[in-house]
């Protein structure tokens, strides 16, 4: 193996030095169980909520708005399921290029006729068709909810979130998005867009695996999500990661403050990345609209490229083998039992036999990196 280069942090990203720093003080001196009363559970809890207000801050919330849970996953769901069945909403509407973590928990509603699900339209660019939205909200007086992702991460997507928010509230919907590609990277102010459910991660923006949060707007009504103890004001029962939240809010305490110097390194990276691409590549295809820097994020690039369908089943063992992390997915892929479903929706017939890879950067990433890439590509292309 000649070298390691991870182009994989739409998946998960590196954790700061900082954030293990400050998770390795809990862990030593602040192991607590949080709803104890004694000084050590008092000093434990305390952290807890410096976190959450240190969350809760740059997203202009209050602090009793912000949930802790153990990541996306979880957060979609307990959003999704309790909307239905604490808040009487009968119609969910999406999109089918969401992230699994709200498709398979709509399908579920949907199988088991607790909420009819209805699926927005999108364009061959992975953007949602919003005259289409409008004619779902209107379609009858049935208490609706709009669930859609801020960044799409396949294809790196952005959503118009204010202009959603704007249909939700013209036809009094609730409105749910999964964030957890945006949180970190994108400012989202929430006292300006008016957003009712929220899904974050830590591992996406340099922090730990195993934690996010939900934002739940005030006054929500949602009725537990985990049965237990009090912990999470009664929605979300068990004993806090309290080195775990800490880290989180530390990750992100980092990503805002350090947010216009990393975007604008991250657009550097990718606009170097697309003409790499596309000068080293003839007949690469870019997927969706992420070689557009305003329409897409500037943390990844998803494309279709010009290998011969009787190579493509080895161009991840290679990548691999080379040291290069990166994301298979293409929408019809020889090997492949089941494509993307993203793809699916958005990749061109003319470009399906073509194996997909998403190519997803960070701050730690180097021009040299792609160089790097670009080479390990041409030589197994010329083969």
């Amino acid at each position: 193996m000649d070298r390691k280069v991870y182009f994989d942090n739409a998946a998960t990203t590196p954790i700061r030095k900082e954030v293990i720093d400050s998770m390795h003080k809990i862990l030593l001196k602040t192991y607590g169980n949080p709803s104890s009363t004694h000084s050590f559970g008092r000093s434990a809890k305390t952290q807890i909520e410096i976190s959450r207000k240190s969350i809760a801050k740059h997203f202009n919330a209050d602090p009793q708005e912000i949930i802790f849970t153990s990541g996306g996953t979880e957060s979609d769901n307990m959003l999704l399921r309790c909307a239905v069945q604490d808040l009487n909403v009968l119609t969910i509407i999406t999109s089918k290029i969401e992230h699994h973590a709200v498709l398979h928990a709509v399908e579920f509603l949907d199988e088991n006729q607790l909420a009819k699900v209805s699926y927005v339209k999108t364009d061959a660019e992975g953007l949602i068709d919003f005259e289409d939205l409008e004619q779902l909200l209107k379609a009858d007086k049935a208490k609706k909810l709009v669930s859609l992702m801020h960044i799409n991460n396949e294809i790196g997507s952005i959503l118009d979130l204010d202009r959603v928010s704007k249909l939700c509230q013209e036809n009094d919907a609730l409105f749910h998005t999964d964030a957890v590609q945006g949180v970190g990277h994108y400012a989202i102010d929430l006292e300006k867009v008016k957003i009712d459910f929220l899904s974050a991660a830590a591992h996406k923006f340099h922090g730990p695996k195993g934690v996010g949060f939900s934002y739940v707007r005030k006054n929500s009504e949602l009725n537990p999500f985990i049965l237990g103890g009090s912990q999470e004001r009664g929605l979300r029962a068990g004993t806090e990661s309290v080195h775990n939240i800490v880290g989180m809010a530390n990750a992100l305490e980092i990503a805002y403050d350090r947010i216009e110097e990393e975007q604008k390194y991250l657009k550097e990276l990718k606009v170097y990345a697309i003409k790499q691409f596309s000068t080293s590549l003839p007949g690469v295809h870019f997927n969706g609209c992420c070689s557009d820097l305003e329409r897409s994020t500037c943390t990844l690039i998803n494309v279709a490229l010009p290998v011969p369908e009787d190579k493509a089943t080895l161009l991840n063992f290679h990548l691999d083998l080379k040291g290069i992390a990166c994301s298979k997915g293409s929408a019809c892929q020889s090997g492949s039992a089941k494509g993307s479903h993203v793809l699916e929706e958005v990749v061109p017939l003319s470009h399906r036999n073509k194996p997909s890879i998403r190519f997803s950067f960070s701050i730690f990433n180097t021009k040299d990196e792609i160089d790097y890439l670009i080479e390990t590509l041409n030589s197994f292309i010329k083969k």
